[in-house]
């Protein structure tokens, strides 16, 4: 998994814009190559990992300006006195300007060129280190190429990555065929939205980000940041001693049809346990129970009374609501009212099968926000699942706009994506999520963070990355993530939020 400074909010860029740093850099008067910084970065992190100048350094080289990052590290290497071999897989005269003169400074250092790995296979080596592709790989690794990944990852050797491990697609996460199982991964100028969603943090190991020296934002605005942990302080104020219960906001919980009472519970008592002064939870279902044993404060109603209810200061529509004729006048009931709206499950799957509710939803004047994974959330747009997966921050920033909703695409690596084309990535969390009723959970913890004031784009960053946080320390707790449950998440989300709030001085 990534391990990334959660208390800081990092900017994150797609290629294009990687691309267009660079250019504006190397236009800059007196600007530096950023090749060789780029290639001393990447020598003096294998040096750490490799304090031992006795052990031998492998360095694969491919053909673009990746291989002339690991040919500049590899010099760097070789003059600290480790012992390297360098593959290059390339071409001489197909290099760009300053993988050439990368690939001179090599030969003119003494430095050997191969074309495979040394005969009697890895197990002689430290480290490798994979320059074999870096961000602007497109098309899925084969042949030759994938025979040499393949051997990287059948060594169990530690590997440091360049930028992004070989085979996976930057912008995306996505394995291109194969990919390079990377324990470090060193990424220049910013992060890339691939290492921190879908397969990225499967496949890049412990990210070190190194900006070159450059003003990164200063060149380019970015319109990705990771959520840092902060946010949890900055969502709400600590509370004024003068307080009651109507000043901390009602949320309704509608949902609940006959089978599925238990998903609107668990909603419910995720709003009443981050902070709403009143929950009402409303259930369409014949067998919905009149109280709940478990968190008796909650006021539990028929789905037609909450939606009826006045004032309410966030509505979460959906958890276990399901598709029939009276769920679609629950659907339509809420659009309509002029209050804050989480939608979630089920109310996502209707408006996805109704124009007229996707019409609805984007006339909506009061915050919106819509939860999906990635098969409600294909469905919203008319697309299959792995299409939505294949992108999942354009997939987000589509569904947002075409919405007019700040949208939570979940899954490794939930990104919240707002109307105006910005977005966030989540690096919280861990497989223990993957469990019935988190979703639940989740939707109630953001109706209650915006019931008490929050705006939607904060309360959501904050709520995805608390949730994350929780099961985190879920995991800690018990060893691991196998039978975290969206109960035990919600406990600990109360904790953190409480601590991160009355930590902070104000």
């Amino acid at each position: 998994m990534s391990q990334l400074a959660p208390e800081a909010a990092l900017p994150v860029y797609r290629t294009d814009e990687i691309r267009r740093i660079e250019s504006l850099a190397h236009s800059a008067a007196g600007s530096p190559r950023l090749m060789e910084i780029a290639g001393l970065a990447a020598a003096q992190l294998a040096r750490d990992l490799v304090p031992d100048g006795g052990k031998s350094v492998l360095v694969l080289a491919g053909p673009g300006n990746n291989g002339g990052d690991a040919l500049v590290a590899a010099r760097h290497l070789k003059q600290w006195w480790h012992r390297v071999s360098l593959v290059f897989t390339g071409q001489r005269s197909k290099l760009s300007a300053d993988a050439a003169a990368a690939f001179d400074a090599w030969a003119e250092s003494g430095g050997v060129v191969l074309t495979d790995p040394p005969r009697g296979g890895l197990q002689s080596f430290g480290l490798i280190v994979d320059g074999l592709f870096g961000v602007g790989l497109e098309r899925n690794i084969s042949d030759g190429y994938a025979d040499l990944i393949a051997a990287v990852n059948a060594s169990a050797l530690p590997v440091l990555a360049l930028d992004v491990p070989s085979g996976l697609h930057a912008d995306s996460g996505r394995v291109l065929g194969c990919a390079v199982q990377a324990h470090h991964t060193i990424t220049f100028i910013a992060l890339k939205p691939g290492l921190l969603t879908l397969d990225g943090p499967d496949f890049c190991g412990e990210v070190h980000v190194r900006d070159l020296g450059l003003s990164v934002e200063a060149l380019l605005a970015p319109k990705g940041r990771t959520i840092p942990t902060t946010v949890l302080s900055a969502v709400l104020p600590p509370r004024r001693l003068n307080s009651h219960k109507g000043t901390f906001g009602s949320v309704g919980v509608v949902g609940g049809a006959e089978g599925m009472t238990g998903a609107g519970l668990l909603a419910a008592r995720a709003a009443l346990a981050l902070g709403s002064g009143r929950v009402y939870a409303g259930f369409l279902g014949p067998d919905a129970p009149h109280l709940d044993f478990v968190q008796p404060e909650l006021m539990l109603r028929s789905a037609q009374d909450v939606l009826a209810m006045d004032p309410l200061e966030c509505l979460v529509l959906g958890p276990g609501l399901s598709q029939s004729h009276a769920a679609m006048r629950c659907v339509e009931q809420a659009l309509a009212r002029d209050v804050p709206l989480v939608i979630d499950a089920d109310a996502l799957n209707l408006i996805g099968a109704h124009p007229g509710l996707q019409d609805s939803c984007r006339a909506r004047r009061a915050a919106t926000v819509i939860t999906p994974h990635p098969a409600e959330a294909g469905r919203l747009v008319g697309v299959s699942t792995g299409e939505i997966q294949n992108d999942r921050v354009q997939a987000a920033l589509w569904i947002a706009q075409r919405y007019h909703a700040v949208t939570v695409l979940k899954g490794l690596g939930t990104v919240v994506a707002t109307p105006d084309g910005a977005y966030d990535i989540n690096t919280s969390g861990n497989p223990g999520l993957a469990s019935a009723g988190m979703g639940d959970a989740l939707s109630g913890m953001l109706g209650a963070l915006i019931a008490q004031g929050a705006p939607a784009p904060l309360a959501t960053c904050a709520a995805v990355h608390l949730h994350g946080l929780a099961a985190d320390q879920c995991r800690a707790q018990q060893g691991g993530p196998i039978g975290i449950t969206a109960s035990e998440v919600i406990g600990a989300a109360r904790a953190i939020l409480n601590g991160s709030i009355y930590a902070t001085p104000h």
